[in-house]
């Protein structure tokens, strides 16, 4: 399955929330590759990681931090690929994070989903990729559709 989607994180303890976007990914069937990559502490293999992504074949990166969180736009001011970041819940019940992360400088632009979202940046990277790929949007329209039929089997079961 070719790898259309990154997922990097700075630690393997981010894992345990990254596991939700990996599941996702997997559900639609898109290949991914995952990678631990710090921009403090494995700045030159970042920065490869970064710069030759869109040769490699991927077309989104999502990419994980906490504390700082540097990670997504340090990856974000070395490709032109659209860039998820995931602000992970760390020492300020993940309020760094998510600011470290929403305040990028004016023309490296990175999206943000919700503190400890994963499940989200998977979904929003699946949403860029449908724009170009019939087949994954048929996947998202049912995947929206299924949600809706949830919700409604739950209205009727409280109803009950």
């Amino acid at each position: 399955m070719k790898k259309l989607v990154g997922i990097i994180m700075g630690s393997d303890s981010d894992l345990p929330i990254m596991n939700k976007a990996i599941e996702v990914l997997q559900e639609f069937q898109i290949g991914f590759e995952v990678k631990i990559l710090s921009a403090h502490r494995t700045p030159d293999e970042h920065t490869d990681y970064a710069k030759t992504a869109e040769q490699r074949g991927l077309k989104v990166i999502i990419a994980a931090a906490g504390g700082a969180a540097h990670l997504p736009g340090v990856t974000a001011a070395h490709t032109i690929l659209p860039i998820i970041g995931v602000p992970i819940n760390s020492k300020l019940n993940g309020i760094d994070s998510l600011l470290s992360i929403v305040q990028m400088p004016s023309g490296i632009p990175v999206a943000t989903v919700a503190v400890d979202g994963a499940k989200n940046s998977a979904l929003l990277a699946i949403e860029i990729l449908a724009l170009s790929d019939k087949k994954i949007r048929e996947k998202l329209i049912i995947y929206r559709e299924n949600q809706r039929k949830e919700s409604y089997a739950k209205n009727e079961k409280l109803n009950k």
